[in-house]
């Protein structure tokens, strides 16, 4: 699958994490699927300059570029835009500031006419002009700034497949489900955006560009002369996850990766329809779950059972979420695309009934010994089913189960689109099942979001105080696309437009971290700042 020097490739994809042959690696996943298709995949992990880029040749159809799995700028700097410390309890890697743009350039000194695919979370949320934390301003849509010929949003197997056909057949990479383009003209199918001017100068129209935005809907924005396109994206089902997920990963891992923890992992589903206001997955993945089989599923664990390296432990069964399974919403696959909330839908199956089949068949496979979710839960959505609780409890947790209550202030908690009314009765059913074998619970919170306050932070600390195990905290940190980073942006609610208040400056930000630092050293606490904090 890796190129060979001087080898001939249609595709070369260059990325700037390491490439894995996993399920988890972007760069493995493209490669297989492109490679299942007929087309020749080479790969450059890493590249420093043009000799890296030229290292394959020129490749017969297209470059493929991305960052892989996390934007460069949140890889590379903290909330207080510190470089990131690469040390054993950090996640980062080396790579570029503004990575994509990087590679593409050395692309264009060496390649002036071959094409370029641009994909992955980093090209996904800034396919539109989006406010810049790093640079405290508004930017154009990447495809601008990286000169790529096409931008594929969300995940990308399906776009990536469809453009590499076409480039192979010499017809327009236009009108493809699941990306972007720039286009001279446009026609009434698309619904438009502020332009680049409006939102660049009024705070109000930025608002109102960020309460438009969607995946199921063909966008455009206007640019000087001539208009940055979004087509909407395509159906993903549950045949092609399995199609997806069966491909034959060695699951073979480099020396260092930062998959060991994660080497027998499974991804049950993808989306989430939690819509929080500070995550991306809505605009990346979607706000509806698309679950795998669950023979599929079953299929894949017993292929890994014979991975030489598997000692009897699945590392996480899950996804966004990992009790969203099974959650596919009915009304959304017979009529996409279902623009409901399907938290609040009262035709929502949250019985869980289908995860709990899956969870208690994977652990009856032989030479199966634990199948753990390490990733965290809704609770909110688990209290639906205490027969889920009792069996994630009894074999499922490995010492703990990760939980994101994010705040407790009810004013926050709305800006942030989540509620924690139900946080006591989980927390008291919880223990009740397991205070025996001695599992807990770990927590995860978020200060600084928009709304915050010294006055929160201290209420917080103060809850903080009767929880032990606090898992870790962020400091807010303004990303492309979502809603939190509007508000940030603009001090406006961008569904209400009523005013906000924010934390901008740096020491207040600092000081309400020590806040939550205060019971750092207490021996009754495993509190941990995050490494995203630093």
């Amino acid at each position: 699958m890796i190129a060979k020097i001087g080898s001939n490739f249609d595709i070369i994809i260059i990325t700037a994490e390491y490439y894995e042959d996993h399920p988890l690696s972007p760069s493995g996943v493209l490669a297989r699927v492109l490679d299942v298709a007929g087309f020749s995949v080479g790969l450059i992990e890493k590249p420093k300059n043009k000799e890296d880029i030229a290292r394959l040749g020129e490749p017969n159809l297209a470059f493929c570029v991305t960052a892989g799995s996390i934007d460069s700028m949140l890889n590379n700097y903290t909330p207080l835009k510190k470089k990131r410390i690469l040390d054993k309890y950090s996640n980062a890697t080396k790579m570029p500031d503004r990575a994509i743009i990087v590679y593409c350039n050395l692309i264009k000194e060496q390649y002036k006419k071959t094409k370029i695919i641009i994909g992955g979370i980093e090209s996904s949320l800034r396919r539109f002009a989006h406010y810049d934390y790093w640079s405290n301003s508004i930017r154009k849509s990447i495809l601008y700034d990286s000169r790529a010929d096409i931008l594929v949003y969300g995940n990308g197997e399906k776009q990536i497949i469809e453009i590499a056909k076409r480039i192979k057949d010499a017809k327009p990479i236009d009108n493809i489900k699941g990306t972007c383009v720039i286009k001279k003209e446009i026609d009434s199918t698309f619904e438009l955006l502020p332009s680049f001017k409006d939102v660049n100068n009024d705070k109000l129209m930025f608002s109102k560009m960020q309460s438009q935005f969607s995946i199921y809907k063909n966008l455009a924005q206007e640019y000087d002369n001539n208009y940055l396109v979004q087509y909407s994206y395509p159906q993903y089902t549950t045949k092609d996850l399995d199609f997806i997920y069966a491909l034959p990963y060695t699951r073979n891992l480099s020396k260092g990766s930062l998959l060991k923890m994660a080497q027998f992992s499974i991804v049950t589903h993808r989306g989430c329809i939690g819509r929080c206001n500070f995550c991306s997955i809505a605009f990346h993945q979607g706000d509806k779950i698309i679950s795998r089989s669950e023979e599929n599923i079953l299929n894949e664990i017993k292929q890994i059972t014979l991975h030489p390296d598997f000692k009897g432990e699945i590392d996480d069964l899950g996804g966004p979420s990992a009790n969203m399974y099974g959650m596919d919403c009915e009304v959304h696959c017979k009529n996409y695309p279902c623009q409901k909330s399907c938290m609040n839908c009262p035709l929502l199956d949250k019985s869980h009934g289908k995860l709990i089949s899956l969870m208690k068949k994977a652990r009856e496979i032989p030479r199966v010994k634990n199948v753990f979710v390490r990733s965290g839960i809704r609770y909110d959505l688990a209290l639906e089913s205490k027969e889920y609780i009792k069996e994630l409890s009894d074999h499922h947790i490995a010492g703990s189960l990760k939980i994101a209550p994010e705040h407790f202030s009810n004013s926050v908690l709305s800006l942030m689109n989540k509620d924690n009314a139900r946080f006591e009765e989980f927390l008291n059913y919880f223990k009740k099942l397991n205070n025996p074998k001695k599992q807990y619970l770990k927590y995860y919170f978020m200060i600084c979001h928009p709304g915050d306050s010294e006055t929160q932070t201290i209420a917080l600390q103060k809850k903080l105080e009767s929880l032990e195990n606090v898992e870790s905290f962020q400091v807010f940190t303004p990303t492309p696309m979502t809603n939190s980073t509007s508000m940030y942006w603009t001090s406006l609610n961008p569904k209400t437009l009523e005013k906000i208040d924010i934390i901008y400056d740096y020491n207040t930000k600092k000081k309400l971290k020590r806040i939550l630092l205060k019971d750092l050293n207490k021996p009754s606490q495993k509190f941990y700042e995050n490494e995203k904090t630093r």
